[in-house]
């Protein structure tokens, strides 16, 4: 899925949906058929068992904010994960819509349900990178895999991509800076071209978020293949995420611009330039701007240029008639023509 032949000039995006379906299934539902026709080629979602994740001293500790569903952090955590049962159904709707399920593992009970269910793409969030144990236990289930780097040292990143590939080939990286949002001069788009050079075997990516579109175009210049951005139904809804996560018309536009790149990039044909309609239909062809008489050499101060219905000698090959001489008279506003030149 992430074969660094196969991403040569394609790009593989990723709406991350997260938990900004707020814990509702028809939501969740919405999202996939909303973001898989907007051109996301996965949707991704997260997956916790908060009591497992938790210490109960965390789970168990007030939360006040204006962004909290609940009074404590672990009930305001349960109030926005989905029920277990509705994930093969989301898997059913994501293959329906012809898009990849993808979700983050925050633990072992939640990654042991996404290998029983074949979740098509696995994430590692940045926070489980360099935790070895669990980084072995995702590889050997040989899911493809996608693994966000930030906040790690190139030796973590080193580290745990060597214990990945040990079990699994189908790896991509992700720049990633972990701020939430992240401002434009926090974004570090170089430490892609770092990655590649680090692991030139891999498919390396971008998971940003910041709050923008412009990040796309840019990172798949620096050599991204594989984008995850935040998603959102709506940017004014009640939680942290939705704020900085694009709406329907961003993320339309996020991976049309990221798709658009690799059609720029190619050089117009030598052939065709200059034949085109606009120059056609008012290029200027050389003409004489006063009396050039027979013998007399055609120079800067004799010659100018005027529209006809079809173009005779083009005025960006003055060069070639500039020097050589009038066999005939050539009257002002005359077009030049080689046949009367010598």
């Amino acid at each position: 899925m992430f074969n660094k032949n196969e991403l040569k000039e394609k790009a593989f995006c990723i709406a991350e949906v997260g938990q900004n379906h707020q814990g509702s299934f028809d939501l969740a539902k919405k999202y996939i058929s909303e973001f898989a026709s907007l051109g996301a080629d996965a949707i991704k979602f997260q997956t916790r068992d908060n009591k497992y994740l938790f210490a109960d001293e965390a789970y168990q500790k007030n939360y006040e904010s204006e962004n909290s569903f609940a009074e404590t952090y672990g009930k305001h955590r349960e109030k926005l994960e989905l029920d277990k049962e509705y994930l093969p159904q989301l898997l059913k709707v994501c293959h329906k819509n012809k898009v990849k399920f993808m979700s983050t593992p925050f633990d072992e009970p939640s990654l042991d349900l996404l290998i029983d269910l074949k979740a098509d793409i696995l994430k590692v969030a940045s926070f489980d990178l360099g935790n070895l144990p669990f980084l072995a236990k995702i590889a050997k289930a040989n899911i493809p895999m996608v693994m966000s780097v930030g906040g790690g040292q190139i030796e973590q990143i080193k580290d745990s991509v060597a214990l990945i590939t040990k079990h699994c080939d189908d790896l991509a990286i992700l720049h990633c800076v972990s701020e939430y949002p992240c401002e434009a001069n926090r974004v570090g788009l170089e430490n892609i071209e770092i990655l590649i050079k680090e692991f030139p075997d891999l498919t390396i990516g971008l998971s940003d978020h910041y709050s923008g579109t412009i990040t796309g175009p840019l990172g798949y210049l620096k050599g991204a293949r594989v984008f995850e951005k935040h998603v959102t139904l709506n940017r004014s809804w009640k939680g942290t995420d939705h704020s900085f996560s694009l709406s329907r018309n961003g993320f339309k536009s996020f991976v049309k611009s990221i798709r658009l790149v690799p059609e720029m990039l190619p050089t117009k044909p030598k052939t065709e330039l200059g034949d085109e309609l606009v120059f056609q239909k008012l290029g200027k062809s050389i003409v004489a701007n006063k009396k050039i008489k027979p013998g007399e050499e055609l120079t800067l101060n004799n010659l100018s240029g005027k529209i006809f219905s079809s173009i005779i000698i083009p005025v960006r090959e003055s060069n070639k008639v500039i020097g050589k001489k009038a066999v005939r008279e050539i009257k002002p506003g005359e077009p030049v023509t080689f046949s009367n030149l010598i």
